[in-house]
């Protein structure tokens, strides 16, 4: 073999007669996609990927079977190349018929990987779902009492019974996990050198501030509360969320370098400008803590609370008066929290006001119902005109009768009023828990017309330089606490990238998902959700202990169990799922009927799902070329090509059994080890 000279993205290279352009350019480090290549078999350049340009040349070459000659001129990342490559995997990704990751995943506001978790649960491993988890989400305990499961919502066990009670799984293991002293704790990358500020302490300005920390940066955490914690602690009711909780899962993120102060208000103890002065950077999570007020006469007599200053106070172990007859307007978590807790504070009497039906309420449907159990009286269809009092208290509450009419924008029917149709309540004390909005006093970062903090939704960045701002105080406003926390863990990555030099947004990946009926679980064995007793409504209803202690260990790995493992088993080692994330890719472009199979199990050991296969071939070539065997073809044609084995000896079989460098090959997990 003789020495030739080619250049390969202006570098220089030296190769010998007989390699490919792939060869040379892997060997100097340069990446050229490919899904059909493996060094130990022919070379085939089925899928169309590792195209490059060469100077001199009309056409593309595939990198994988072209040999280098001396003199090219190579480009791997030219225009027509990257087109070329998009086209190849959009067309791949219009046939390709898998879930990347269970619906569940994509569903939680945080990322977080249930299935995973799930999984080890049910095999009776906290240590290794907690593990899991805190790769997204530094309070798993904290979330498991309180999170109201939107993940549950798309769970696809909802097609053959009930969902699996992801949020209760997830508070078992991380409260047994909270029990261990030998607790699996997370390492610390090495120090930056770089200071980061982060300005309140709940689960949002928590999360960025354990996830910066543990990137090697110097972190501060204020807050002007006496605990950290914020909602968490001053606007979750004790008997959904002990703080004893909330206490260790802070001291955990203390214990991986987050450097802690409370009591701190910007602008009353330190200036912003000065605050940010002692910072690389800064990220505000200053959360929601003003209440929206009603809009109606009568809002400013005594007695009539926002919802979250009603809750702050008792949490703070200093209650407001709120008297034997209690009106809470909404239709929300909070509104659900204040009613029940006024229900323990001794209230004789607890309405909740409500402008549409139940069926329209946004508050967690077993809250309603542990509400309803513990006596509280729901007004639906109805709404506050004014408030009436007496000696500056208010005494009563003049109640518009609606109906509800088109849905709005979010989908809701829209309540309008009943002409002249009014009722009145006597009450001692109004409620607001409509709404919650941001306090921006001290900070001079622009804000929208909600009086919100703009933050760019790539990058967090606000309209100041090198301050970031997550969670409910940005752009749309106050929302659940996991929302809040996987915004601060994605600025995160951002706020490191920025202290790097580099700042990279964050971007949705894209993922295959596919689309399924009932009929494709016809088969699966129903078995119930496993279901928690509740403390008797009329003992809980007077305390604020806990409403049930939650799974057992049985009961979370039975429930565990029901899990279908929708996610595709080789997600995180896909090849076809990370070039698919390297490029910007549309298969939407192309969509159309995709192929649907049954699983192939004639493997023995290595079960196929058809429907995730590209064709490549790879398999089979690992079969025929590498393991001598021979036991897999390419049956058919055109979109009607499917790879089959072919057993026709017993030996054959067992030799599968014994081999498995398909499955080892197979570069979009459409071949399952069992």
């Amino acid at each position: 073999m003789s020495e030739i000279k080619l250049s390969i993205n202006g570098l220089s290279c030296v190769g010998s007669t007989g390699e490919t352009i792939l060869q040379i350019a892997e060997r100097y480090g340069i990446h050229i996609p490919t899904l059909c290549h493996k060094e130990e078999v022919r070379h085939y350049g089925a899928c169309g990927l590792c195209v490059v340009e060469a100077e001199g040349s009309a056409k593309l070459l595939r990198a994988c079977s072209t040999l280098a000659t001396d003199g090219m001129a190579i480009q791997t990342e030219g225009a027509r190349a990257v087109q070329a490559r998009k086209i190849a995997l959009e067309l791949l990704m219009s046939d390709h018929d898998g879930d990347c990751v269970g619906p569940c995943r994509l569903a939680c506001p945080a990322e977080t990987d249930c299935q995973s978790y799930v999984k080890q649960v049910a095999l009776g491993n906290t240590h290794e779902a907690v593990r899991i988890v805190k790769d997204k989400l530094p309070l798993p305990a904290s979330i498991g009492h309180i999170c109201p499961h939107p993940c549950e919502k798309e769970c696809r066990r909802n097609l053959v019974d009930e969902p699996v009670s992801i949020a209760l799984i997830k508070r078992f293991m991380s409260m047994a996990e909270l029990k261990n002293a030998d607790r699996w704790q997370p390492e610390r990358s090495a120090p930056t050198g770089k200071r980061v500020g982060v300005i309140g302490g709940g689960p949002a300005g928590l999360t960025a501030a354990y996830y910066l920390s543990l990137k090697g940066h110097d972190v501060t955490l204020t807050e002007q509360m006496p605990q950290m914690g914020g909602m968490l602690r001053y606007g979750i009711p004790q008997y959904r969320l002990p703080k004893d909780v909330v206490d260790a899962e802070i001291a955990d993120i203390a214990a991986a370098g987050v450097r802690m102060e409370n009591g701190v208000k910007i602008g009353r103890d330190i200036a912003f400008a000065d605050y940010r002065a002692q910072f690389d950077a800064v990220v505000l999570a200053i959360g929601a803590w003003k209440s929206s007020p009603l809009g109606c006469p009568g809002e400013t007599l005594e007695r009539v609370y926002g919802g979250i200053d009603f809750l702050r106070s008792v949490a703070l172990h200093d209650p407001l008066p709120i008297g034997k007859n209690v009106a809470i307007v909404g239709g929300g978590n909070t509104a659900m929290d204040a009613c029940r807790t006024a229900v323990r504070l001794g209230a004789e009497n607890v309405y909740v006001i409500y402008r549409r039906t139940r069926a329209e309420m946004p508050a967690a449907a077993d809250e309603i119902e542990e509400a309803v159990e513990e006596g509280v009286n729901f007004k639906f269809l109805t709404n506050p005109a004014e408030l009436l009092g007496e000696d500056g208290k208010v005494k009563q509450v003049k109640l518009q009768v609606m109906e509800l009419g088109e849905p709005d924008a979010s989908g809701r029917r829209s309540p309008v009023p009943v002409e002249g149709k009014f009722e009145y309540l006597d009450v001692d004390c109004v409620i607001a828990a409509i709404g919650q909005k941001t306090d921006s006093t001290g900070f001079d970062a622009e804000l929208n017309r909600r009086g919100n903090i703009v933050a760019d939704e790539g990058s967090f960045l606000t309209s100041l330089e090198g301050v970031f701002a997550v969670g409910d105080a940005t752009n749309n406003g106050a929302d659940i606490a996991i929302a809040a926390i996987g915004e601060a863990n994605r600025a995160a990555d951002v706020v490191d990238s920025y202290l790097h030099g580099a700042l990279v947004p964050c971007k949705k990946p894209f993922v295959s998902q596919r689309y399924v009926t009932a009929a494709d679980y016809v088969d699966r064995e129903r078995k119930p959700r496993v279901q928690i007793k509740n403390r008797d409504a009329q003992a809980r209803r007077c305390d604020f202990e806990p409403v049930n202690t939650g799974f057992t260990a049985e009961e979370a790995m039975r429930e565990a169990s029901r899990c279908l493992e929708c996610g595709c088993h080789d997600y995180e080692k896909c090849t076809l799922i990370r070039h698919a994330n390297r490029y910007e890719i549309h298969p939407e472009r192309f969509e159309g009927e995709k192929r649907r199979h049954d699983s192939e199990k004639r493997l023995v050991v290595i079960e196929r799902d058809q429907g995730k296969c590209i064709l490549c071939g790879l398999c089979v070539r690992v079969c025929d070329e590498v393991a001598g065997k021979g036991l897999l073809g390419l049956i058919g044609r055109g979109f009607g090509t499917v790879v089959k084995p072919e057993f026709r000896e017993s030996a054959a079989i067992a030799g599968c059994a014994d081999c498995r460098k398909c499955a080892e090959a197979c570069p979009t997990g459409a071949m399952k080890l069992l």
